[in-house]
């Protein structure tokens, strides 16, 4: 499934415009997730650029500069709909899951979920057209990625 994803959206030196388009539409919402409890610590960011370079497999430097991108679009958007557009539009169902787990390993990098952190993830489910079921599991195997138990370190 990841190589489908990595695939989908080509190598990070060259990228289509839409492939451009979804990777700054999840590092958006990912920026989204991150500074909705009113914080962005070292750690957060460290977690979304690792999350970045991972998947897209790009280098340090164009997961900065990605960063950067949605930092701004995040500060000019809006509404999530026109991101969520994108990746449901660009991803199949299984991709769209992963972007969730996506999203789960940032909301938990400072090893807790904030209410507004959880609201945004389910509203963000629906929207890409995840159920409630999935994206709990979603949220579960991210949690087991991070070593983390119900959000607890």
């Amino acid at each position: 499934m990841l190589g489908l994803l990595k695939s989908l959206l080509g190598p990070s030196d060259a990228v289509a415009p839409a492939a451009a388009q979804l990777r700054l539409a999840v590092a958006t919402l990912m920026v989204e997730a991150a500074t909705l409890d009113g914080s962005f610590d070292a750690v957060e960011r460290r977690r979304l650029l690792d999350l970045l370079a991972a998947r897209f497999e790009l280098a340090p430097e164009a997961a900065e500069r990605l960063l950067e991108e949605a930092r701004a679009a995040q500060d000019k958007a809006v509404a999530l709909e026109g991101m969520t557009r994108t990746i449901k539009n660009a991803l199949d169902h299984d991709q769209r899951v992963e972007v969730l787990e996506m999203l789960w390993e940032v909301v938990y990098a400072d090893g807790q979920l904030h209410d507004y952190e959880a609201n945004l993830l389910r509203r963000l489910a629906g929207l890409v057209y995840v159920s409630d079921q999935e994206a709990g599991a979603a949220r579960k195997r991210a949690l087991a990625r991070m070593g983390l138990q119900d959000g607890i370190a």
